[in-house]
Order: structure tokens, then C-alpha cells, then sequence
């Protein structure tokens, strides 16, 4: 593999900005790996936890024996292990993300913002998947904590090509029956999408206790609208096209804009999912650190 395709999606920079951080869960995880995350779930190794009344039928393994010299009690011994955190990635590849230039092209920037993470994850010892997607599901890579799974991505990711719409709640659905004990899960979109599709699939996965995160992908020209002269609009997951002055239709659409960030919200705070606009024209460090800094002051890691 050449190293221009992995600097592609791996820039030293931006990990660079982020050496400071991990991506912990907000709830205790399960597992028998080596991670760096307490499980809610007793084992008998790594960590001494706390003690609790002897009853019959406790392994006679774990009294501590030393408490019951000194204090006659019978007292059984209870151990937190150490887990790992699997977090799968769910990367919307359908047309919508073609849009922009260059660096600021959609589909790039949510590749970058998929590998970023996965290096995060690695990088702690937890375990990474990755999904791509447009209207089914089009690539899986199942979890890894090798970082042999950053070379899997980059090489899956520089091959995508797609020119179809999205279906993200089928997508979502069968990441839900697919990963089995309580995970992270990151969905890197546009979300172009019917709204009341995406709260079924975001129940199911609150329902089955997975933490959610959507990121949603947006360039400055959806976001502003700062378009000029007259400009045929051609759509780019259907074929209608619209010849038109942007300036006469701006208003109409920004409001439009904000109509669907405040329901997108609303049903983000109504799932308890996390909710994290990227602009493809801010660096994507800045992005990083202020959504992990802001997960840091709200208790989160």
C-alpha cells in the first residue's frame, strides 16, 4: 500500500492535536479483553473491587481469609476486570457525499473523520468495525484492535464508488443485529434522509443499550448558501435539475436548513443520541478536540 493513500485519510497533524484524548463510553462495558474500560460485570482477575457478605454456595476460593482472622466475618472477595470497548463505524458512501472539492469534498472528509477514530480506538487497545453504505449495506471489516485495521480501512475506503441513494435505516438495522454486547456506535452521514426512518433505527439501537453518536457531515455551501451568478442545481440522488439565481432562493432555503437541524436534534436529544455537526471546511483536529473536550467537561470520558 502506498503511503499517499494512507496520509489520504491519516494525517500525523490531526492525531497529533488528539494524543491527549480517548474515546471512552459513556456506560460501563463488557468484555474479556485486555482494554482500559471497568465492567459493570464481576470477574476473578485484574482489579480488587470491594467485599461482600459470604452466602451458601460461594466459591470458598474467593473468602478472604485475611478479613476473617482479624474480624472473624466471612467475606467474599469481588474483582473488576478490565475491558474492552468495541465501537463500529457505519460511513454513508452514497452519492450526497460526492459533494465539494478537494479536501472538502463530503465523502473524503467522513472517511478522514472514520479513520481518525478508528486510530483513537486502536491506539487504546478497544476494537474497531467499520460498515460503508448507500442504499445497502456495501463493505463490512469485522472488529479489530490491530492496527493492521487502519490499512484495511484506507485500502476499502480508496476504492468506494457509488452513485445511489441513501437507506440508512436498513443500514442501521442490520448493524443492530449484527453486533451482539453493548457497543459505541458512530454513524459519519450527510443525512439526507427521511427523519422518522432514522428514529426507528436509533430506538432499536438505544433499545439493545448501544451509545449512538451521529456526525453529521455538511460542506459550507449547504450550510451558508453563499452561492452566486445564475446556477443550474443538478441533484445528485435524483435527476431533477433547477436553473435559478441562488440569491433569490437563499432565505427560503436556510430556513429550511434550520427547520431540519432543529428536529435533527430534537430527535437526537429525544434517543439520547450524541449529535456532532462537521463543516468540511474546518480542520478536522478542531472538530475532534472540541467534540472530545466537550465530552470530557460533561463527564463522559
Amino acid at each position: 500500500m502506498s503511503s499517499a493513500i494512507l496520509n489520504k485519510y491519516i494525517r500525523p497533524e490531526v492525531l497529533s492535536q488528539l494524543s491527549r484524548f480517548k474515546l471512552n463510553p459513556r456506560q460501563l462495558v463488557e468484555g474479556n479483553l485486555a482494554g482500559a474500560h471497568k465492567s459493570p460485570f464481576h470477574g476473578f482477575a485484574v482489579e480488587f473491587a470491594s467485599h461482600r457478605e459470604y452466602v451458601a454456595g460461594d466459591d470458598l476460593r474467593h473468602l478472604d481469609w485475611k478479613v476473617y482472622f482479624r474480624h472473624e466475618r466471612h467475606v467474599i472477595k469481588q474483582y473488576e476486570m478490565e475491558t474492552n470497548l468495541n465501537c463500529h463505524l457505519v460511513l454513508d458512501i452514497s452519492a450526497s457525499m460526492r459533494y465539494g472539492d478537494e479536501d472538502q469534498q463530503k465523502l473524503l472528509y467522513g472517511s478522514q473523520i472514520a479513520t481518525t477514530l478508528a486510530y483513537l480506538v486502536i491506539e487504546q487497545s478497544d476494537r474497531v468495525s467499520l460498515t460503508t453504505f448507500d442504499n445497502k449495506t456495501r463493505g463490512y471489516l469485522t472488529p479489530s484492535n490491530n492496527m493492521g485495521q487502519i490499512i484495511r480501512m484506507t485500502e476499502s475506503l480508496d476504492q468506494v464508488k457509488s452513485t445511489n441513494k441513501t437507506n440508512i435505516a436498513k443500514t442501521l438495522g442490520e448493524v443492530s443485529a449484527k453486533i451482539g454486547r453493548r457497543s459505541i456506535v458512530v454513524v459519519i452521514s450527510d443525512f439526507f434522509v427521511d427523519v422518522d426512518d432514522l428514529e426507528d433505527a436509533l430506538q432499536r439501537l438505544r433499545y439493545d443499550n448501544h451509545e449512538v453518536v451521529l456526525m453529521h457531515v455538511m460542506h459550507q455551501d449547504e450550510l451558508n448558501f453563499d452561492i452566486e451568478g445564475m446556477v443550474r442545481f443538478i441533484g445528485l440522488e435524483d435527476p431533477d435539475q433547477l436553473l435559478t439565481r441562488p440569491y433569490d432562493i437563499r432565505e427560503a432555503y436556510l430556513e429550511a436548513v434550520e427547520r431540519f437541524m432543529v428536529n435533527f436534534q430534537k430527535l437526537c436529544d429525544a434517543n439520547r443520541c450524541e449529535y456532532v455537526l462537521c463543516d468540511t471546511s474546518k480542520d478536522l483536529g478542531v472538530t475532534f478536540a472540541q467534540y472530545l473536550q466537550q465530552r470530557s467537561l460533561a463527564g463522559r470520558l
